[in-house]
């Protein structure tokens, strides 16, 4: 079987020469998401992700960190707080043990754990940004998002400008002197996986006094490192890859060490404050559930993305197929941005049906091993419908994604069989 290569059209990709996913599987010392960003540690991602936060219990031995469902905690005389806790809104151990290992995946100053990725994108926008402010986003991005920013930050005063943020020149002419204070990145980008410069833009945004916030769920911070790039925040929906089991819904930021912009040097004191204050936060269980998963995220994430280019090899040459989006096709317009920037390049894929929207939805329909149904970056397939589904909110606005396109998230499958069921569903559905 061929893997066919891909030329850029509007923005898309589609079928051209024979070609081959090219630049992904680098050793862990080749990338600088190798180490962390403490110059003093020295352990590598997997480590790191089994026993960063995650000490012993020093009464038990047990390997693995307690849950501490409690809601408050015994105080030794008035103010005599053991290790800090006294209420489980403000912190509890269970917590603090995946904020810890979340800071250390990431090379971050300090990580926080919430209810839900948008939890965390909410508490970021309040924290750091305040009425007349500006945000640039992205033309393709969660729909999710969007909606929190079009119909909770706008009415609140902060406003938005979307930019392609795969162009740099762009974001730089979407920045408004004085105004915009913060630059909104995904990348790879939902559902159309294109590639920012988080590099390019970090400089962009600092130089017009603005910090640099990067969605970073697609990728995980095993695959890219944002702040190790420049980035100033990093979030997650750890309801995917992160917790990686499609049991528990959580959120993520991590933000960087130093923040040098001014007015930003006080950003993890914010976050913190407006978390216990708005009080959105990962609960014990959930939170153990989001360490459990952090675990096996590395080796996870190079099933996931073996299994993606074997899927997209067999798209590429498929009749029904117009057009597929992945960042490791040598055609893809951010290929060498994501090479550059990314260990590997995903297990995220999507592509546009031959038969437009009612194939695209059919074919959703026809899959067996494939489940339909919305999230991602569980150990199972799913497959979707974005311009009904996920993106379904955006539709009528620039964000509106093409009614033919169908996301898959790629499990971790024997590939064979995905691409069995993918076969079946593409011919029974084709006109």
């Amino acid at each position: 079987m061929r893997l066919y290569g891909t030329v850029a059209v509007a923005g898309f990709l589609t079928a051209a020469a024979p070609s081959r996913i090219v630049g992904g599987s680098r050793s862990l010392d080749d990338m600088a998401s190798a180490k962390t960003q403490d110059p003093g540690n020295d352990a590598g991602f997997n480590t790191r992700a089994i026993h960063a936060g995650q000490e012993p219990d020093q009464q038990t031995g047990a390997v693995v960190p307690a849950i501490y469902q409690v809601s408050t905690y015994k105080q030794d005389g008035v103010g005599g707080l053991r290790g800090g806790y006294e209420y489980s809104r403000s912190a509890n151990p269970t917590r603090t043990a995946l904020e810890e290992c979340l800071a250390a995946l990431e090379g971050g100053g300090r990580g926080f754990a919430f209810a839900s990725g948008l939890a965390g994108q909410d508490t970021v926008i309040r924290a750091l940004l305040k009425p007349g402010d500006h945000v640039v986003v992205p033309t393709d991005a969660y729909g999710g998002t969007y909606r929190l920013l079009n119909k909770v930050a706008l009415p609140w005063g902060v406003e938005h400008t979307i930019a392609r943020i795969s162009d740099v020149e762009a974001v730089r002419a979407a920045i408004r002197p004085g105004q915009t204070k913060m630059v909104w990145v995904e990348t790879p980008t939902n559902p159309l996986l294109g590639i920012a410069d988080i590099a390019a833009l970090a400089a962009v945004a600092h130089h017009a006094g603005a910090i640099l916030a990067v969605d970073n769920t697609f990728a995980t911070p095993y695959l890219q490192q944002p702040l190790a790039l420049g980035a100033d925040v990093v979030m997650h929906s750890t309801t995917k890859y992160c917790g990686g089991h499609s049991d528990v819904v959580g959120g993520a930021v991590v933000t960087a060490k130093t923040i040098a912009v001014a007015g930003f040097e006080d950003a993890q004191e914010r976050i913190a404050f407006h978390q216990n204050s708005m009080g959105a936060i990962a609960g014990p269980f959930d939170a153990w559930l989001v360490l459990r998963g952090l675990k096996t995220l590395g080796v996870r994430m190079d099933r996931h993305c073996d299994n993606a280019e074997k899927v997209v090899e067999f798209l590429q040459g498929h009749r029904a197929v117009t057009a597929v989006h992945y960042p490791g096709l040598p055609g893809h317009p951010g290929h060498d941005v994501a090479t550059k920037q990314m260990r590997r390049y995903g297990g995220m894929v999507s592509f546009q049906a031959g038969g437009g929207e009612q194939q695209a939805v059919d074919i959703c329909g026809a899959t067996e091993i494939w489940t339909l149904g919305e999230s991602l970056g569980g150990v199972e397939s799913l497959i979707e419908h974005p311009a009904r589904m996920t993106h379904a909110s955006v539709r009528g606005t620039e964000l509106e994604v093409p009614a033919d396109l169908v996301r898959l998230s790629t499990g971790i499958e024997d590939v064979g069989d995905l691409i069995d069921d993918l076969d079946r569903a593409l011919t029974k559905t084709a006109g």
